[in-house]
């Protein structure tokens, strides 16, 4: 007899991006080509600074770096951020293992096993995982699709508050909505978490990726909350540099970065050869952002447009980073998903999609929704879309005959489409 794991790792949720992965491979298995909506996997070039930096490094020996990160990788840091009008020195600084780990040393840092983190849901369910293993619970604060996924009033943030609140964690852009927060809603924030006493945690991955004129408001661009902002980042996303694994987090409250530290010096340091590379990120030109920001945007409104298409869908235009979440006219995302692997093609393609429940803490949320990562070439988008359309329109026939007493096939879409 085996020894029992632990109920933190009984408990852990399993990623819902990637647990239709098995599917996708039997689709393929199958000799289907399937369009990867589901994932926020770029198709974009690394910068070419990046990747001559990998290629360049000639030390003899691959040695340890600082725990808190290589000091000339977090000054180089501090120039970045001067740039986006963030004004911090290198021991505001800790170089993390991606972002991943910059969520979950702030989470570990800022609440005690049985502490509360109120965060706006739909979110980036990675949350879940960190607040576990930290053994923090998550309080959700539901936002609307109707509403561009805005955050909720101030009474009814505050409504969840309690004497084990300890933080508001949130992203922005956001992940997985593509939502933009407003100068109000984040002076909102900022009042809510010095009146409680609160830390700000603050997920910029995306910072970068606003459309439309928007410019994000980082929470360290704050005035009145040094001890309470904390910001987290990555350069994943931003240099479409997933595999690096280097991320960041960014605070004025001194001790809480030391506290952090403790912890890092527990994984003795992040990977010396990534750091160097994106060191050399930060000096990658600005066309190369505004070349990416173009082609986002362009791609965002091939989706938006795509699901506009499909009668019953909601969707209101996202501001930022490179995700939508789309209600569709289904009674099930997890189903659907699911089926468009299993069932469906068009000419020899399906597409995968994350169904949006599991970005979700409240209970029957989001059943009905999809998330879409717009990471592809337009064209291919395009395609995607199309799929999209006649797979929701061949599901619910499919379902309707399921229900009924007679079965009756399902009949072409003029794309072609078919159950596989």
């Amino acid at each position: 007899m085996a020894p029992e794991i632990s109920e933190r790792a009984r408990t852990v949720q399993a990623s819902p991006i990637r647990k239709l992965v098995p599917f996708a491979e039997q689709a393929k298995a199958g000799g289907r080509r399937v369009i990867h909506l589901n994932i926020g996997q770029p198709d974009i070039e690394t910068p070419r600074e990046m990747l001559e930096a990998y290629r360049s490094y000639d030390q003899r020996v691959l040695a340890y770096g600082h725990s808190a990160g290589l000091p000339e990788y977090r000054q180089a840091l501090v120039r970045y951020y001067a740039g986006h009008g963030i004004t911090v020195g290198i021991d505001d600084i800790l170089v993390t293992v991606g972002g991943s780990e910059a969520i979950l040393l702030a989470l570990l840092a800022a609440g005690s096993a049985g502490d509360e983190v109120l965060v706006p849901e739909p979110y980036y369910t990675n949350y879940n995982g960190f607040a576990s293993m930290a053994g923090v619970r998550i309080v959700p604060l539901t936002t609307r699709a109707e509403d561009g996924f805005h955050l909720p009033d101030r009474k009814e943030i505050e409504a969840r508050v309690t004497k084990r609140t300890r933080a508001i964690l949130f992203s922005n852009p956001g992940n997985p909505t593509g939502v933009v927060y407003t100068r109000e809603e984040l002076d909102m924030l900022r009042d809510l978490a010095i009146d409680h006493d609160l830390f700000l945690l603050s997920d910029e991955v995306y910072r970068e990726f606003a459309y439309d004129g928007e410019t994000p408001i980082s929470v360290l661009h704050l005035e009145g909350i040094e001890p309470h902002a904390v910001m987290l980042d990555s350069v994943s996303k931003r240099y479409s540099a997933c595999g690096a694994r280097v991320g960041a987090v960014v605070s004025r409250n001194h001790s809480l970065v030391q506290a952090m530290l403790k912890y890092g010096q527990a994984r003795l340091c992040p990977a010396t050869i990534d750091q160097r590379a994106a060191m050399a990120s930060v000096d990658t030109p600005g066309s190369y952002l505004e070349n990416v920001i173009s082609q986002y945007q362009r791609r965002r409104d091939i989706c938006h447009e795509g699901i506009l298409a499909i009668p019953g869908a909601v969707c209101l235009k996202p501001k930022g980073a490179f995700y939508l979440v789309a209600r569709l006219p289904i009674d099930d995302g997890d189903a659907f998903a699911r089926w468009m692997l299993e069932h469906f093609h068009a000419d020899g393609e399906t597409v995968m999609v994350a169904p949006a429940a599991g970005f979700y803490a409240t209970p029957g949320l989001g059943k009905d929704e999809v998330r879409l990562a717009y990471v592809l070439e337009e064209n291919t988008l395009k395609r995607a879309m199309r799929i999209l359309k006649a797979g929701v329109e061949a599901y619910n026939h499919s379902r309707n005959a399921d229900r009924s007493p007679r079965r009756e096939s399902v009949p072409k879409s003029p794309e072609r489409a078919r159950p596989a």
